[in-house]
Order: structure tokens, then sequence, then C-alpha cells
């Protein structure tokens, strides 16, 4: 029987009886960063903390900062590395093609030259579908994770926005979203924008059958808006179903990665007591 997480579930799934933890005050870390050639690229990324690695991706048009709200907190119990995926941030992509399947690679390599084989991972939207590249690539080193908006493949209500895209240009929030994060300026933004529309032609990138899904080996908790526009609250009970003994929260009224603002505090702690919990005994 599988669990799921206690607060603000709409869905009457099996509930995991997990108090919120009472954090400390984030103590003041030094924060490291560091650009490494890796796959044919400069791949930029932070480190922070002690402990047990965890690492932090963002989502598609983000880069690392967008941690900012959780990595002070995580980093007093764990050894914090938010690196910027290809293209975005100050990660360079010189020939400006995304895949998360690339960024997967690209990830991988960045842990081996830091000497990291097993390692925890929170990451929302593409990257949290980098994620589950890399942890249906390579199941064994991937302890725990928790996916926040991420879709086992592209439904058509996500090709409809991306196709829009294709066929009429960005939408001005959505080249707003890529141009705050965009180091190189303009042309970086607008590249990460004929990305995001070429995801409308993309079926093998995400592409995550349910046996696919079955081969996680990892602690795996699922967080999903249930009025996210990309991926229908269907999807993420559908992975729930596939993953082995993962847990599910559906966050009412939740947006696509539903855990800024006034859901930060509660992400926080929920997710910081998922990836300290000991893994749960074989059935």
């Amino acid at each position: 029987m599988k669990n799921a997480l206690p607060a603000m579930l709409t869905i009457a799934l099996v509930l995991l009886g997990l108090p919120l933890l009472g954090l400390p005050p984030p103590a003041t870390a030094q924060t490291v960063g560091r650009t490494l050639p890796i796959n044919g690229m400069e791949m930029y990324f932070e480190s922070t903390g002690k402990g047990e690695p965890l690492v932090l991706l963002h989502g598609f048009g983000g880069c690392g900062r967008d941690w900012q709200a959780f990595s002070g907190a995580l980093s007093t119990r764990f050894r914090v590395i938010v690196p910027d995926l290809r293209g975005h941030g100050r990660s360079t992509d010189p020939l400006e093609a995304f895949s998360h399947r690339q960024a997967a690679a690209d990830v991988f390599a960045l842990l081996d030259h830091l000497g990291i084989v097993r390692f925890k991972a929170i990451g929302i939207s593409s990257g949290g579908m980098t994620l589950l590249h890399m942890a249906t690539g390579q199941p064994s080193r991937v302890e725990a994770m928790v996916l926040v908006g991420a879709g086992a493949y592209f439904p058509e209500q996500a090709r409809k926005i991306t196709r829009a895209a294709a066929e009429h240009g960005p939408r001005p929030a959505d080249l707003d979203y890529f141009r705050r994060c965009a180091s190189r300026g303009e042309p970086q933004a607008r590249a990460l924008a004929k990305q995001f529309a070429g995801f409308s032609r993309s079926y093998d990138d995400v592409n995550f059958t349910p046996p696919l899904l079955g081969t996680i080996r990892a602690r795996t908790l699922i967080v999903h808006g249930d009025r996210d526009e990309f991926f229908p609250v269907s999807m993420p009970v559908e992975m729930y179903g596939a993953i082995p003994g993962s847990a599910l929260w559906i966050v009412p009224e939740g947006p696509h990665v539903p855990i800024f603002g006034a859901h930060a505090a509660q992400f926080r702690e929920t997710a910081l007591r998922f990836l300290q919990a000991s893994p749960s005994p074989p059935k």
C-alpha cells in the first residue's frame, strides 16, 4: 500500500501521518559558485552546506536562483548543489538545443566530477522531468526525489500552449520569465523561447511509460497543483500508480509548480521531512 502526504490533499488516497517539521532559522552558510566544462558546454552551479548531497533542479526558462526560498533551510541538513541547466542562467548551450535527456546527462557528468555517486534531489517542471531520466537511466544513484509539476509525457493541453508559441511567438509573460534569468540577455531569452516552442514537436524526449516508471528505485514524492495548465491532475495520479512506493501531494487550486509564495513554508518543511525519512521496509 502506498502513502500520500496529508497536507492539502484533494484525492482520498492513503494518508501518511507526517507532521510539519519545525525548522530552526537557516544558518548562514557560504555559497560557492563555479563553472565547469561539461559535455561541450560551460555549466554553472552553486554549492552550500554539508552532509548528504541534495541536487535542486529548476524548471525550463528558470535558473538556480529560483531555489533561494529553500536552499538556506535545506543547506542546514544537506550539501545543496544547484546547477543552471544547459542554456539557462549562467550555463551555456553552444548548440542551442535543449532536451531533458541531455540535461540529465549533464547533471550526471557534474556529479561525477564532484565525486558524488548517490544523491537526493528535488526537481520542478523540466527539472523534475530531468530527474525522471536520471532515476530511470541510473536507478541505483537516486536515493530519494521530489517531483514538482513534472509530467510523464506532453499531453494535448501542454502541446496546445507550445504549439501556439511555435505559431504565434511566445506569450509576453513567458518571454519576460525567460529574460529574468538570461545572463546573456535577449538572445538567450529568445533561444529559450524557441526551444520551448519546439516541445510541441517533441515526442521521444519525455515519454515515460508505466513500465519504465516502474523501474525507479528512489523514494519519490510527487507534488502537483490541481490547476496545472500543462499537466492535468490525472497525470500525477498515473505516475503515483506506476512509481513503486511513491507518495502523492495534490495542492488544491495549485498552479503549475505550486510551491512558491503562500505554499513555500509548507513545501520546505514537508520536502525536508520526506527527504530525511528512513526508507520504508520492503513489503
